[in-house]
């Protein structure tokens, strides 16, 4: 059984199914264990089903937290949990699996035509050298796959070695240059070794450009089979390197990305050095001043490293532009006696680094704000903010969304003690009103939703909230009243002049004036995320219908109408809608629309 401060049902909920590395926590903030998973959520899932070893629900019962770090791949995630095990030791990683255990590459040197090896550990009394430790047997075995498949380096036993006459099936394959019969010699296989050892020490970059250099001398000694086997090779390494963001050949950066959301932000600081990355620290300061994102991230950078003995990288690399960014770089680069780049805008792989650590920001704040305790405090808070005598135990919210009228499409949202309830998420597609009358789309969306209930589909909201003010409380009422729910709840919210988060205007019915809450309040935090929840609900099935519209136009249907001329309908009007308001002397002033050929678009259009 875990720990009561532990709910794994909530947490796992937060969890996607990617790539990643797992912390397990005690009550008093010790690590417990480090893990990877190929799908975090079903590997976290599985400590909680009951079917364990001794050791394991031992484990279990004494995780009081879970922290997650997103990687871009199995691999990545595989090297991230081997560096977090030994710089944490945790207990019972310890008990199952210590560093000797850990597997490596063995290449001996008393052999002339030595075999990639596989070890589970180092021995003394062996003359050669070990490559590792590895993560997991997978680990050496796929990488001594690749490098049999690129350098053709042999992977019997010295006895099967000894005894050859013909070239074995490997050799057939293109797996093996055949070195037990002759058909290299021992420079040229010593060679492919040294080459197959580079990459797998993380120097495939000073192989390609060794590999490069012999392909063009043998082009030009018209060696243009040896040019052929060579070219084969570098393809071979373009595509593993392409596929390589654990380990890019070097760089060493500190990346900083920013979460935010009603009542809460996070900052992950992703730290990458030589190329691999080390792991992601989250940071959830409070943002009492309501500084812009761009100045909170400034004033966390400058903090994590200015006047303190943690060490500036090569490169400090940001999610947002920072002011005084010039002024920064140049204290940083004081600070560490050489030149500090700080950027924010980057490319290749020092973008998907970004990338990363922006989902790692997004994924730790969206746990956070799962949590239960948080939960509660927040709808508390409602409870006190509205004067209710309970909590309220089911909440939704409407919100409309529309291109100038075009698509209109309207959404409900729904959030319980758990946060949102996504399976009970709906869409209305909004039919037969003005462009524009987000009156009417209310009503018509509301109208459906709770003549659904009043015939006993659905479930009852005990408040509900719509986008809007005083107006669509008056609307949303006749509404309720109309099927006879006139006992739910009804909270206005209205955007303030600005747009701002914070600065919105709550008018809850019945009360003479708008509601008044701080800033920070909680129950202001959760009215601002479920109102955001069902605008973004809105935006994405507005946008995916204004698309399909656009893609099943009734324009290509209208004789003489191509392509160019109804790009250049769309783009005159600003879109479909536009189009169909248009009058017949309007269509004609479009370039390329004559007289004649407006009067059909009109006809077509208008019936």
């Amino acid at each position: 059984m875990t720990s009561m401060s532990f709910d794994s049902k909530r947490f796992l909920k937060t969890i996607g199914q990617g790539p990643g590395v797992y912390r397990m926590y005690d009550d008093a903030g010790d690590t417990l264990y480090v893990g990877k998973a190929k799908r975090l959520r079903a590997r976290l899932a599985s400590y909680f089903r009951g079917t364990l070893n001794a050791k394991t629900q031992a484990l279990v019962a004494r995780i009081a937290d879970i922290r997650v770090t997103l990687t871009h791949s199995e691999t990545e995630a595989l090297l991230l949990e081997q560096t977090l095990i030994k710089e944490l030791r945790p207990p019972y990683n310890i008990l199952l699996r210590d560093d000797k255990s850990y597997p490596f590459v063995f290449v001996s040197d008393r052999h002339p035509y030595p075999a990639l090896e596989y070890k589970r550990a180092r021995r003394r009394r062996d003359d050669g050298r070990y490559l590792g430790p590895y993560p997991s047997s997978g680990a050496v075995r796929e990488s001594l796959s690749l490098m049999q498949k690129i350098f053709r380096i042999r992977n019997c036993e010295d006895s099967v070695f000894a005894h050859r006459s013909r070239p074995c099936l490997q050799y057939q394959i293109q797996r093996c240059s055949a070195p037990c019969v002759g058909l290299i010699d021992e420079a040229n296989y010593r060679r492919d070794l040294e080459h197959a050892v580079l990459c797998l020490s993380g120097k495939s970059e000073q192989v390609t450009d060794e590999l490069t250099r012999a392909m063009e001398a043998a082009s030009q000694a018209l060696a243009f089979e040896e040019a052929a086997r060579l070219r084969d090779q570098i393809q071979q390494l373009r595509r593993l390197q392409a596929r390589q963001y654990v380990d890019t050949g070097g760089g060493d950066a500190d990346l900083f990305a920013l979460a935010e959301r009603p009542g809460g932000l996070c900052v992950a600081v992703l730290t990458i050095r030589q190329g691999r990355m080390l792991g992601v620290n989250h940071h959830t300061p409070d943002n009492g001043l309501d500084l812009a994102p761009e100045a909170l991230l400034g004033e966390l950078v400058s903090q994590y490293y200015l006047g303190s003995a943690r060490e500036v990288p090569e490169e400090v690399i940001t999610g947002l532009a920072l002011p005084d960014a010039d002024l920064l770089q140049a204290a940083l680069s004081q600070q560490a006696g050489r030149r500090v780049r700080l950027t924010h805008q980057v490319r290749g792989h020092r973008a998907q680094w970004l990338g990363l650590a922006q989902t790692n920001a997004e994924q730790h704040l969206a746990t956070q704000l799962a949590n239960q305790t948080e939960l509660a405090r927040r709808f508390e808070a409602l409870r006190q903010a509205l004067g209710l005598a309970a909590a309220p135990a089911r909440l939704e919210c409407f919100d409309i969304s529309h291109s100038q009228g075009e698509a209109t499409i309207a959404s409900c949202v729904a959030f319980g003690p758990d946060g949102p309830l996504t399976s009970d998420y709906r869409r209305y597609a909004i039919e037969d009103i003005a462009p524009g009358d987000d009156y009417g789309a209310m009503h018509q969306a509301l109208s459906r939703r709770f003549k659904r209930l009043a015939e006993g589909e659905g479930k009852r909201p005990d408040l509900l909230v719509v986008d809007g003010g005083k107006g669509q409380l008056r609307m949303a009422r006749e509404v309720l009243e109309a099927y006879g729910l006139s006992e739910i709840r009804l909270l206005g919210v209205a955007k303030g002049s600005t747009r701002k988060a914070g600065l919105e205007t709550l008018f809850l019915e019945g009360a003479e004036r708008p509601l008044a809450l701080e800033a920070d309040s909680p129950a202001l935090h959760l009215i601002q995320h479920i109102r955001d929840e069902s605008h973004r609900y809105a935006i994405a099935g507005h946008r995916a219908k204004r698309d399909k519209a656009r893609r099943t136009s009734t324009l290509q249907a209208i004789p003489g109408v191509g392509p160019k001329r109804r790009r250049e309908l769309l783009r005159f009007f600003g879109g479909l809608q536009g189009v169909r308001q248009a009058s017949r002397d309007e269509l004609s002033r479009v370039p390329g629309i004559s007289d004649a050929l407006a009067e059909t678009i009109y006809q077509a259009l208008h019936g």
